[in-house]
């Protein structure tokens, strides 16, 4: 039985993915931020977490993931992004083209990508507050509102590379 981390502040959404996942028989715990997923991954080692883009802030998500990808320890946990953001599916010199356009002070689009490459990687481009461009990579996304039978599969994708 795999131990999935759910965090995210929809408390109704954590009760469906919840429920979802413990009916393909899956452990679940979930939090509701960064610092509490944080805390959850430490205490509880997750095989696989669930994280939402914009808990607290607009970037916790992301955050979270940066310091996920930081930690030697953490990094290679399998982090499916759950958002309501299209995610765009194209080639990485795309990515590029759009970090050249946020160099321009009056650019205000596209302050962060949810990108899935056509050579099957994935990942989230976004302009921090500082104003540099960052590309976490992640292990895939999931929309929202949830739907079963790609929410198991994706789990399933992950937990079984």
């Amino acid at each position: 039985m795999a131990k999935v981390l759910i965090v995210d502040d929809d408390l109704d959404l954590i009760a469906g993915n919840q429920a979802i996942l413990e009916a393909a028989g899956h452990d679940v715990i979930s939090s509701v931020d960064k610092t509490e997923g944080m805390a959850k991954i430490k205490s509880d080692s997750p095989d696989l977490i669930i994280l939402d883009v914009n808990m607290t802030t607009e970037q916790e998500g992301f955050e979270m993931n940066l310091e996920l990808n930081n930690n030697p320890e953490l990094k290679n946990i399998p982090v499916l992004m759950q958002t309501g953001v299209e995610v765009m599916s194209t080639n990485l010199s795309v990515v590029d083209m759009i970090r050249e356009m946020r160099k321009d002070p009056g650019y205000k689009d596209s302050k962060t990508l949810l990108v899935r490459s056509v050579d099957g990687s994935a990942g989230v481009d976004y302009l921090s507050e500082d104003g540099v461009s960052i590309f976490l990579p992640v292990d895939g996304f999931l929309s929202k509102p949830v739907d079963a039978e790609v929410l198991i599969s994706e789990v399933d994708r992950l937990l079984n590379k």
